[in-house]
Formats: structure tokens, C-alpha cells, sequence
């Protein structure tokens, strides 16, 4: 057994190398389930059997001993759905059946973290092709996983969040070769940074994200308050629609140790699972998200009536649910402390209609704080630019920040990405909230109303750049004398064709 140390590198090579298994025979939309469950199921056994040797080192005369330690655990490991149980049976018939009972007697060991968890994911599907082949499939995969250098053991890969970041790393990789859909579950993370850093989470804060894919808004968030304050003393909140990436966050978090979590499966317009126990919204001191882009159904039938009166601004339009997704989140937040940063498709500043006397009345009640336009190209599946919109229940002025950041990134070709100074300048630009000559403009209400209340980025800051002034006279110097020089290069090659009697 491998012991030496490891970084974060090697594990994530050797991850994406064990998707090898499925390329060319299953679709990666479909296999990066399988490849994500595995590693949560090897990172857990060896976790496991990591502790279980240290304690029997310390308590091996006193096996009750170890089975009372073992009880302190974050998670309990049933004996036979280890993944070096299933290992060693690879060989034998059945290997799709055998994981699947061990993913659900894991499940129900731990129903309070992981309940649900695996209810969308079976490895004896027909998905992975007949018997046969799945069976051959299932043993390669477990081989895979069970190489020394997938070796995750906390003594060997130590404190650092090696296998929760092999797990994003995963998912980053899934997102990029999975089209369209790939936004449904992953948010780049130098934008949930940005968005993160804009809302600035602080100790004690309960944070929410309505549409929270497989979790890595929430998590950044963790992230800045324990950077910021050395605390976990915080809460996240979450909501998703789609199972399968329900299931993702659900195991995001647990891989991240975030254990204070409450992540509900289902639809945040239609049916929002958050709520207190009198049945209103519960509120949150920070709710971010980045919901899907104009959401054709999205449950326009039923907005009249919602219960929760979210859409008491004005109803979105039918097939364009980003408004939905707004209302829903201001709904949510504190009236005190409540602040939110939620990704937009550009659409969202400028179309008319509902939407347009929906951000009067956000402006008006002076909750839109600030608009931030981003580059293209920064999100898996779409190459189009989004804005991020920050609100604030209570804010120190009445003006409205505008950044247009379109055009700080780096760019790698197909996929854009923001640099840590582009992150760094957006967010030092909101916290000054002045003006900057040809990047923002801090714009006033009477201003916005005068744009009949139209937020396009480029009403309020001006990034014409003069084109440097052409000197005829120069160029026209430049041209003849170009023409001199080639009359008498014509001179001298027919002078050398004579000589070489080439006529």
C-alpha cells in the first residue's frame, strides 16, 4: 500500500484517467454518476479502514474498544459495502447488483446524512449494457479505483481537502465535455468566487442557494467564512430539481465535511421545501445562485396565486423564468442583514413587458445594489456573457453600482476564465462604489428612471476607446517611397537575369 505523501494533482489524474472505463461505450452525461459514487465510495472505505488500523494499533486486545471508537465516526461502514469488499468479489457474477446493495445498506446507516442519496443511481442498470459487459465494466472500474495511486486514506493524503477537490475537479471535467446540460449542475469557480467574495459571508450566517446544482456556490461560501474567521459556525441552505444532481451536492458536502447542511430535492418556484415550521419561506443573511437561463416552464399557471406572494411585483413572462428566480430569492432574504449575488443572462436588464416593471419596483424600493456584466464564454454549454446582480435589504445609499468587467479574463480559446485580479478589481470597485473611467459608473435612480428603468451595462458606462487619428499625408510619404524602392529592386533583377542569360 502506497503511504507517501500525494497532491492534489496525481489524485485528479488519476481520477480522470479511471473514466477511461466508460469512454467510447457509455456517454459521458451518464457515467460521470458512476465515476463521482465511486470515488465517494472509496473515499469513505478508506477513511474508514484508516481509523479502524489506528484504533486496533491502540485497542487491539480490546475489540469492543474499537467498535465504541468506531461509533464516533462521521459516517458508519457496514462490513460487506466496503468498496475492498466489493474489490474482492469482482471477479464473480453480479458485480452491479452487489454495489447497488452496498450503496443502499450504506444509505441506511447513515438515512439522517445520506438519505435519498443513491436512489437515482444504479450500477446494474442496463445503461452499462448486458450482463456481460456490464459485469467486465464494473470489475475494471473497481480495479481502477483500487490502484495505489487512488490510495485516499487521511494518513497518507493528510488535512488538505485533496479528495473534495478531486471531486470538483470531476465535476469541472464533466461539465466541460457534457454540452448544454452542464450548467444545470456547475458554476465555474472563479464566478461562485466573485459572487461569494461580493456577498462577503460572515460568521454566523445562514446562507442559501434556491437552485443549488451540485453545490459549489454554497461551498465557496463555507469557504470564505473560514478563511476570513477560522469558524464553521455557519449553515447552508439548498434546493434542486434534478435528482441525480441533488444527489451530487448531497455527496459534495459530505465529502467537504460540511455536515451542516440541509439540501431539499425539488422545484423552488412550484414547490419550495425550505420552510419554517409555520410553513412560510424561511430567511437567510445570504442567498446566491445561478439559476437556468430564461426557463421556459417554470410555473407562469400558478404564479397568481402562490401562496408565498413572490411574485406581488408583477408575474415573469411565460417562457422567460428569470424574474421567478429573483422574486423568489428577495423573498428570502433577511430584512436586516439579507444580501444576494444571482448570475443572469443579460436579457434580465433590458426586456420589457412584466420584466421591466419588475425592476422598476426592485429600484425603487432601493434593493438592486449593483450590476456586474462578465466576459463570454465563462460558462460550460452557453458562449454567451451573464451579469451577476447584487441586492441588498439594507444598503447606505440609493444608487445603483454598474461594472462592465466584459473584457478582464484570460482567455483559453474555447473556455474563458477570470483571473484572481479580474475577481480582485470587481470587488474592490463594489466596496469603494465610485466611478471608474471607462469600468463602472455608480448611477442615480433619477438616472435609471430617465432609461425608463432599462439596466444594459453600456447606457451607463462608456467604454468607447478613440481610434488613434490616420496621417494621410504619412502613409501617403510611406507609399511612394515603397514604390521607389520596388522600382529599383525590378532594376536590379532583370540586371541578374541578363547576366545569367534569363530572359
Amino acid at each position: 500500500m502506497v503511504t507517501t505523501p500525494i497532491s492534489q494533482e496525481d489524485i485528479n489524474k488519476a481520477v480522470w484517467s479511471a473514466c477511461d472505463t466508460f469512454r467510447g461505450t457509455v456517454d459521458p452525461s451518464i457515467y460521470k454518476d458512476y465515476v463521482l459514487t465511486m470515488l465517494f465510495l472509496k473515499y469513505i472505505s478508506d477513511v474508514w479502514q484508516d481509523h479502524y488500523d489506528q484504533y486496533k494499533k491502540e485497542y487491539g486486545d480490546h475489540p469492543e474498544l474499537i467498535v465504541e471508537m468506531l461509533k464516533n465516526e462521521r459516517f458508519v461502514l457496514p462490513p460487506k459495502a466496503s468498496f475492498y469488499s466489493l474489490y474482492d468479489k469482482r471477479q464473480q457474477p453480479g458485480n452491479g447488483e452487489r454495489i447497488d446493495k452496498a450503496l443502499h445498506a450504506i444509505e441506511e446507516a447513515n438515512i439522517q446524512k445520506l438519505r435519498d442519496v443513491f436512489q437515482d443511481i444504479s450500477f446494474n442498470s442496463n445503461k452499462l449494457g448486458d450482463e456481460a459487459q456490464k459485469n467486465d465494466i464494473l470489475r475494471h472500474i473497481l480495479e481502477d479505483f483500487a490502484k495505489p495511486e487512488l490510495n485516499l486514506r487521511p494518513s497518507r493524503v493528510g488535512q488538505l481537502d485533496i479528495i473534495g477537490n478531486a471531486y470538483e475537479f470531476l465535476i469541472k471535467n464533466f461539465a466541460s465535455t457534457s454540452g448544454k446540460k452542464a450548467g444545470e449542475f456547475y458554476t465555474p469557480p472563479e464566478v461562485s468566487e466573485l459572487i461569494a467574495e461580493l456577498v462577503a459571508p460572515q460568521e454566523g450566517d445562514e446562507i442559501c442557494d434556491p437552485t443549488c446544482g451540485s453545490g459549489s456556490l454554497l461551498l465557496k461560501c463555507g469557504q470564505q467564512i473560514r478563511k476570513h474567521f477560522g469558524s464553521k459556525k455557519y449553515a447552508l441552505f439548498g434546493q434542486e430539481a434534478i435528482g441525480s444532481t441533488w444527489a451530487l451536492a448531497k455527496m459534495n458536502m459530505f465529502l467537504h465535511a460540511e455536515d451542516n447542511h440541509r439540501i431539499e430535492w425539488g422545484d423552488t418556484i412550484r414547490n419550495p421545501k425550505l420552510l419554517e415550521a409555520e410553513g412560510r419561506l424561511k430567511h437567510y443573511d445570504v442567498v446566491v445562485a445561478n439559476p437556468p437561463f430564461s426557463l421556459e416552464k417554470w410555473g407562469h399557471d400558478n404564479a397568481s396565486g402562490d401562496k408565498f406572494s413572490r411574485f406581488r411585483r408583477g408575474i415573469p413572462p411565460k417562457t422567460k423564468g428569470d424574474y421567478a428566480f429573483i422574486l423568489h430569492m428577495i423573498e428570502t432574504l433577511k430584512p436586516g442583514t439579507g444580501r444576494m449575488g444571482v448570475v443572469v443572462p443579460h436579457g434580465v436588464l433590458f426586456r420589457g413587458s412584466s420584466e421591466r416593471v419588475i425592476r422598476q419596483k426592485l429600484i425603487e424600493e432601493n434593493l438592486l445594489d449593483a450590476v456586474i456584466g462578465l466576459p463570454e464564454k465563462l460558462f460550460y454549454g452557453t458562449g454567451i456573457p451573464a451579469a451577476v446582480l447584487v441586492f441588498r435589504k439594507k444598503r447606505a445609499d440609493d444608487k445603483v453600482l454598474f461594472i462592465d468587467a466584459s473584457r478582464a479574463f484570460q482567455d483559453n480559446k474555447t473556455q474563458n476564465f477570470l483571473r484572481d485580479e479580474d475577481i480582485a478589481r470587481v470587488v474592490e470597485t463594489c466596496e469603494a462604489r465610485k466611478g471608474v473611467e471607462k469600468y463602472a459608473h455608480l448611477a442615480t435612480h433619477d438616472e435609471i428612471k430617465e432609461n425608463d428603468y432599462n439596466l444594459n451595462i453600456p447606457r451607463y458606462v462608456d467604454t468607447f476607446e478613440e481610434e488613434e487619428e490616420i496621417d494621410l499625408l504619412a502613409i501617403r510619404k510611406e507609399r511612394q517611397k515603397l514604390k521607389s524602392d520596388l522600382a529599383e529592386l525590378e532594376i536590379q533583377m532583370e540586371k541578374f537575369l541578363n547576366e545569367l542569360g534569363i530572359q
